[in-house]
């Protein structure tokens, strides 16, 4: 016959400060584990919203990204002339051949450096990405030293503001225009012309040529195509997949140092529920011995206890959870260890991220309270009832 839950519940309301207390603890424990997952997922969520499926980025054999890639004037060409672009309402392919390079920017919150992604557009690249749209100011124009900024650069660093100049490459850049590309990687960049940034720094390679597909069904098709021309030293990525490729390392470190963090605080937070626990079982032997004087058996005191420790638990579980669902509202700004540049991006809380911060608090619910509930269900009826 097992001792109903509401035996259990009501237990925890009566010790309403240490199961306040207790629950804060695991809370802690839940917060940091559920936020340093928001985080990589937020990380992950933002470059793969960089990209679109039926979108194709080529880089140089071997590259990593952008900024390490070189494809020649002529291998660009090349790639332009796929049977699979789509192609432009003016007969053009829908392709976009771009520079990408980083600078140094001072940053407005501590004045240190950080890296800025510059990128060096096409006449398509904003076509190719309708997710970028102009927020204030004009769009630069062609064959001049006009750049805009994402809004997280505008916020982010100093001297971004719309009048404003930068120096990187040997000249001078006026910011004419700030653009906001929603949660995705574009937001923490910079555009400028293409041929303007390549003269600039000297460079007579590209970094990448981004195809519109005419479906992402073609992307197959194309892929072999292009790796498989003997003119090109050249490999695709679909552009979400080479956008999620850039928060893996990333994602990885904040997975292990959210896991390691949590290993840590979650030992002191089971402590913590098993010291309650005991004192739990210390204050109720007579009550325990009259359970099992009115038939309850050893099996449902253990249950019954850790039913309790559960409940506590998920009630520390839920707490940290809330307070972790407010840094859904916060912007984080971190060095991309892949790219090497300045990336802001967004806390992520989702149905597996919750799921598993629960199914955690529950975890150190039944470790920290299996030890009390077994003490609890070993008492002897006439040793417990004795101390009644």
């Amino acid at each position: 016959m097992p001792v109903p839950l509401s035996y259990s519940y009501r237990n925890l309301l009566t010790r309403r400060m240490t199961t306040a207390l207790t629950a804060g603890g695991m809370s802690l424990v839940v917060f940091v584990f559920a936020a340093t997952l928001m985080l990589a997922e937020g990380l992950r969520q933002t470059l793969v919203s960089t990209g679109s499926p039926t979108n194709a980025v080529v880089l140089r054999k071997g590259s990593e990204t952008e900024v390490q890639s070189g494809i020649e004037r002529s291998q660009a060409s090349v790639v332009t002339t796929r049977p699979e672009i789509a192609v432009a309402p003016d007969g053009t392919a829908m392709a976009a051949r771009e520079v990408v390079v980083l600078i140094g920017l001072p940053r407005a919150s501590t004045g240190k450096i950080s890296n800025a992604v510059i990128r060096g557009t096409d006449v398509k690249s904003l076509a190719l990405r309708p997710q970028v749209r102009l927020a204030r100011g004009r769009e630069p124009r062609r064959g001049s030293t006009e750049v805009m900024v994402g809004k997280n650069v505008a916020k982010g660093f100093t001297g971004t503001q719309i009048g404003d100049r930068l120096r990187f490459g040997k000249r001078e850049w006026e910011v004419v225009g700030v653009f906001d590309a929603g949660n995705t990687g574009f937001s923490s960049e910079i555009w400028a012309d293409g041929d303007q940034v390549m003269r600039s720094f000297g460079r007579d390679a590209y970094s990448i040529v981004v195809a519109g597909l005419r479906d992402a069904g073609a992307y197959e098709a194309f892929q072999i195509g292009v790796e498989g021309d003997p003119r090109l030293t050249a490999e695709t990525f679909r552009e979400t997949r080479y956008y999620e490729k850039q928060s893996e390392m990333m994602a990885k470190f904040l997975r292990i140092l959210g896991v390691s963090l949590t290993i840590i605080f979650s030992l002191g937070a089971m402590i913590g529920a098993m010291i309650t626990m005991y004192s739990a079982v210390a204050n109720r032997v007579p009550e325990i011995g009259t359970l099992r004087a009115l038939g309850f058996g050893r099996g449902s005191i253990l249950a019954a206890f850790l039913a309790e420790s559960v409940f506590l638990s998920l009630l520390g579980g839920a707490m940290g959870l809330g307070a972790a669902a407010v840094l859904n509202f916060f912007t984080f700004s971190t060095t991309n260890f892949q790219t090497f540049s300045e990336l802001a991006f967004k806390f992520a809380l989702t149905g597996d991220i919750i799921m598993l911060s629960l199914g955690f608090s529950v975890f150190m619910g039944i470790l920290g309270g299996l030890p009390p509930a077994l003490r609890a269900s070993r008492l002897q009826i006439v040793e417990a009832l004795r101390e009644a």
